[in-house]
């Protein structure tokens, strides 16, 4: 019990996400907590993610760290669905064109925690996201593509815009206006199949298309050999 009282307010200061690293090393000092209380392994308690971008809808969030293998990472469950943030190291390449985060260097912003919704540059154009409030409202019907697969030629691994490491298996997705991170619901048009994903990341800047979700949620949502499928996206909003 001693492990959850202490996670508990740790974990709510954790879901301010003001500097993503900071929140890293934040969540290595619970894990150290947790390793000196090993009888417990994996422990829960409620999780609020992203604060301020979420209101009543989904119940049952969980937080826990991982400390059966010697790293940290949070994983939290939506309904069905598991969801895994892990802080990928700096030198890890992006996985895409960003030229600068709010006048700055990427990982500089990352760095920062001056991500979320900051204006940003790809191939001298500039993004402005949405506020958290508009995003609240979001939802849009077109084309989503997927990605992932350049990826598994790199050493190492790839770092998504706001600094998670990118995993083309899990349920992710990159938006170009959504503040990160949000959830959204995404629903193939053509069979109906549905699921959450967590957008962390930026993309697609391809005219024509409103979303890229990961490979693994490509093949959940039944287009991954097409490459392209009309999808209806709507925000999650939380509980």
């Amino acid at each position: 019990m001693l492990i959850v009282f202490i996670a508990k307010p740790l974990a709510s200061f954790f879901s301010q996400q003001k500097n993503f690293f900071g929140r890293f090393y934040l969540l290595a000092g619970i894990c150290w907590i947790s390793l000196l209380l090993a009888s417990c392994g994996i422990f829960s308690t409620t999780y609020d993610i992203a604060e301020g971008t979420v209101v009543a809808g989904y119940k049952t969030v969980k937080f826990a760290a991982d400390v059966t293998v010697g790293t940290c990472k949070i994983a939290y469950k939506i309904g069905k669905y598991t969801f895994e943030v892990v802080a990928a190291p700096l030198d890890w390449p992006m996985t895409n064109d960003i030229e600068s985060i709010d006048g700055m260097s990427p990982k500089e912003a990352i760095e920062k925690g001056k991500v979320k919704n900051a204006p940003y540059v790809v191939k001298g154009k500039r993004y402005v996201p949405m506020s958290v409030e508009e995003a609240l409202q979001y939802s849009e019907t077109g084309v989503a593509s997927w990605y992932g697969k350049e990826t598994q030629r790199q050493k190492g691994g790839s770092m998504t815009a706001n600094g998670e490491a990118f995993d083309p298996k899990k349920p992710t997705a990159a938006h170009k206006y959504l503040p990160l991170p949000m959830h959204v619901r995404v629903k193939n048009l053509a069979n109906g199949r549905s699921m959450i994903v967590r957008v962390n990341d930026r993309g697609p800047f391809v005219d024509g298309r409103v979303i890229d979700l990961s490979s693994g949620a490509a093949k959940q949502l039944g287009f991954y050999r097409q490459g392209l499928a009309k999808v209806k996206i709507e925000t999650v909003e939380l509980d």
